[in-house]
């Protein structure tokens, strides 16, 4: 069966880009600056860009259209024992995909309530009580269903499932070539209106306020490093499968330049738009800055409602800036499925359709735990232990493997043959040593963390089930299809 091709290079970097611009740009990277020193954190966040983000994405991207096969067909051409890795990743990313639309649902949801603001004047108590439905449930004592989320959520899996059966060209390129200029045109223009609001350049000089003491600090590079991982969407099965469509004789380090830039500058534009939206709110307030900023979910659901209240014409900026929180997390959530559906093509040599039916139908039965009063809760155990082990491990083990097993003079030889300007020896130097060596600092203190102190005061049980336990199966399942494709290669 012929393997699928991007329709242009301009359909693929907009594709890439899309997957690595997601929620996480908007409301983590804003909250992970302001948390590490300001302006001084985009020293080790561009050195971490430089040393991380742009040689991996280089040598996903090689390793992905020289091999043209999804993760598990990639990693298994590097070294047949390795396929399971492939596997582990893809289990990362459908585990992702099953909470990640529950996001979404919500954006969408927001989305609606904010022609009206019928999130009312407490946007606290509104999102954790009303909407989601908190109450005293746990992880493992999820409650009842709720059925405006779990709406919004069939909503945001059809249009996913309408871009991945639709196919490399008609589908996924289509959709990003449409998601990715208007998400971009939204957010330039909730900037235009936000920044002369009053005390908005005061939230984005905070932003930016460069703490210069903070670079001393172990645990700022580690955020920084953490960062380029979890936004460029690498080590994860999805820039392997999505340059697998890559035409033969592809510009790898001119694809690979501009879809690192694209993401790292379109965090930095989403920071200004939401510190100068923090910075008008605290002034309105009478409050300082640093009361009025919350991390992850509590930015985008609780503190920019509230926000949102104080604007004037908050009817046209609401709507403007949900819609480009649901713009983002599609495009995202797109590209973590496609991941898995092109596993399962290559493994079944199955047809598109019906790869995209299996893996949606089963997603969106799974992905409706995550609808319940306890999802949230759910859904933050099972994404900490998926983002802080799951797909730091991955990488690391992925780098190690690439850079060691693979000889990154040869790729280097490869992309610079057909690409409009080479890469030096700093590509190996990077790849061998500093980013490995970055990785394992994180992911051992991230271990370490975890065994000593658990996490969000979750019961043993929980952590060793659905934290613990869930990585574990992942890896236990990957070794498994391993073992079994082994014989059927020989034999074949």
């Amino acid at each position: 069966m012929k393997r699928e091709q991007w329709g242009s290079r301009a359909g693929f970097i907009l594709a890439a880009v899309g997957s690595a611009v997601g929620l996480g740009n908007i409301w983590r990277f804003p909250y992970m600056a302001y948390e590490n020193g300001g302006g001084a954190f985009l020293i080790p966040y561009l050195f971490a860009m430089i040393t991380a983000g742009i040689p991996f994405m280089i040598l996903e991207f090689s390793m992905g259209q020289k091999n043209r096969g999804s993760a598990p067909i990639t990693l298994g051409k590097i070294n047949a024992k390795f396929e399971w890795l492939g596997w582990f990743q893809i289990g990362i990313a459908a585990t992702i995909a099953v909470y990640y639309v529950a996001v979404i649902g919500w954006a969408i949801s927001y989305f609606g309530m904010s022609f009206d603001q019928s999130w009312g004047t407490d946007t606290n108590a509104y999102f954790f009580g009303e909407y989601l439905g908190l109450g005293d449930n746990s992880p493992t004592n999820l409650g009842g269903m709720q059925w405006k989320i779990a709406g919004a959520m069939v909503l945001a899996w059809a249009i996913t499932y309408a871009a991945i059966a639709g196919g490399v060209k008609a589908g996924i390129e289509r959709a990003a070539k449409i998601m990715m200029p208007v998400l971009f045109i939204m957010v330039v223009g909730l900037i235009a209106r936000m920044i002369f609001l009053p005390g908005a350049l005061d939230g984005v000089n905070y932003l930016f306020q460069p703490d210069f003491s903070k670079i001393m600090d172990m645990k700022v590079w580690a955020a920084a490093y953490g960062q380029i991982f979890f936004t460029l969407s690498i080590g994860f099965a999805i820039m392997l499968a999505y340059s697998s469509y890559l035409p033969e004789k592809s510009d790898i380090n001119n694809n690979a330049f501009m879809t690192v830039l694209l993401n790292c500058g379109f965090s930095i534009i989403a920071g200004i738009m939401i510190f100068s939206v923090l910075g008008y709110m605290a002034q309105e307030q009478g409050k300082p800055l640093t009361d009025v900023v919350s991390a992850g979910v509590g930015l985008a659901f609780v503190t920019l409602p509230a926000a949102i209240n104080l604007l004037p014409a908050p009817y046209i900026l609401g709507p403007l800036f949900f819609l480009a929180l649901v713009v983002a997390g599609l495009s995202s959530q797109i590209s973590i499925i496609e991941a898995v559906v092109s596993a399962v093509i290559d493994k079944m040599n199955w047809t598109r359709k019906k790869a995209a039916s299996l893996v949606c139908g089963i997603g969106f039965i799974i992905s409706m735990a995550f609808a319940t009063d306890g999802g949230l809760l759910l859904l933050d155990l099972v994404d900490h232990f998926v983002n802080n082990v799951g797909i730091l491990t991955s990488c690391l083990i992925e780098i190690v493997l690439m850079a060691w097993l693979v000889k990154l003079a040869d790729i280097r030889a490869y992309v610079n043959k057909y690409s409009d300007f080479t890469i030096t020896g700093w590509f190996e130097l990077c790849l061998r040593f500093i980013t490995p060596i970055m990785l394992a600092i994180i992911v051992s203190t991230n271990f370490i963390d975890l065994v000593s102190d658990g996490y969000g005061g979750y019961a043993k049980f929980e952590l060793m089930t659905l934290g613990w336990g869930l990585i574990a199966l992942l890896a236990v399942v990957g070794i498994i299809i391993n073992i079994k494709s082994e014989p059927q290669k020989a034999e074949a």
